[in-house]
């Protein structure tokens, strides 16, 4: 009975997706054999398991933009996440494309991000050999890191669309590191579409700037709320996409020009303004000292996480690098305070 449920899951997505999707049962395999499970198609399975990981849990604590805000309403890394997936399972379902795919990727997509943001990510590029991204450690994340080293054993298809979910500079929907699947593509798009929206709304509510700050032309391309510029981006993106012409997700490119452009706005306004920045600072020492700490004191990081350090210099900073990545914010800052802040020495009260 509950084979029979997978298959039926399997041919309703056959039924019902367009012929450009990508197909459950048609994925293109895992790293090693797998059981297939009997109630879930493939990328069903492989969205529990990011959902179900450690890596997943610690974006809760790790900064978006604002370091430990004291309000209750600015982003971390776990609601950057829920939004980028919501955004993309909004644009997979309204074009015929495989949902659980798209939200697999959508949530895996930034587990290898450091704590404290892009200074994290700044400090450890500067430290380890061959340099830091946060999303080679993603994928890393998924295929070495979780289940003590033996990694998730996902698809293809979603190890692709997390390693290709960041585009850096240039056309969104362009680029050698283009995700292969039309679902990875969506969930590229949404990511800038969620951080740039939320960066933004984030910053009017910290005070940082003002809506009048923003050039007009953008919020006149965009909107002037945060609803509207989502809503505007996802349905330029249905009206622009025709999958039945070609194999490409499209963005009018009026819109796509004013995200950018919003983009460059917020890291000369918002990532890099001194009231943003100025934390940020302590925090590449913070990670700084740890590392060059544990990476010199292999009794130490034994300590600390119950491994040994591996031989070899590359080895030995790779698996630094994989601890101090995984940190959240709070547990970096008691690290160090109990690596470097002098604690006063445990005398016990005795009573005549």
């Amino acid at each position: 009975m509950a084979r029979s449920i997978r298959r039926m899951l399997e041919q309703q997505e056959r039924a019902v997706l367009h012929p450009r999707a990508a197909f459950s049962d048609a994925c293109r395999g895992r790293s090693r054999p797998e059981r297939a499970c009997s109630v879930r198609p493939a990328f069903q399975h492989d969205r529990d398991k990011i959902l179900h990981s450690k890596a997943f849990r610690r974006l809760m604590h790790k900064t978006q933009v604002f370091l430990a805000p004291q309000g209750d309403h600015f982003r971390t890394r776990m609601t950057h996440t829920l939004e980028v997936t919501q955004i993309a399972r909004t644009l997979a379902r309204a074009l015929r494309l495989n949902e659980q795919l798209t939200e697999a990727i959508g949530l895996g997509h930034d587990l290898g991000h450091t704590p404290f943001g892009h200074a994290g990510e700044a400090v450890l590029d500067e430290l380890v050999p061959g340099g830091f991204r946060h999303v080679q450690q993603s994928v890393r994340v998924v295929e070495v890191l979780e289940r003590d080293g033996k990694g998730l054993n996902l698809c293809a298809e979603v190890v692709d669309g997390i390693a290709g979910h960041s585009k850096g500079k240039g056309r969104i929907l362009e680029g050698a590191r283009l995700p292969a699947t039309l679902e990875g593509q969506l969930v590229r798009l949404a990511d800038i579409t969620a951080y740039v929206n939320h960066d933004l709304d984030d910053a009017l509510r910290a005070g940082v700037i003002d809506l009048s700050d923003v050039p007009r032309e953008l919020l006149s391309v965009l909107g002037r709320t945060h609803s509207k510029r989502i809503s505007r981006i996802v349905t330029d993106v249905i009206d622009e996409t025709d999958l039945d012409r070609d194999a490409r997700i499209r963005l009018r490119a009026e819109t796509e020009r004013a995200l950018s452009e919003l983009r460059d706005f917020l890291y000369s306004r918002v990532y890099e303004n001194p009231a943003v920045h100025e934390e940020f600072t302590k925090c590449r020492k913070l990670l700084s000292d740890i590392y060059l700490r544990l990476v010199g004191e292999p009794r130490l990081f034994r300590r600390l996480t119950g491994q040994r350090l591996p031989a070899g210099s590359k080895a030995r900073k790779q698996a630094v690098c994989d601890f101090v990545a995984g940190m959240t914010d709070r547990y970096a800052m008691r690290v160090y305070e109990a690596l470097f802040v002098p604690q006063p020495f445990p005398v016990e009260l005795k009573i005549d």
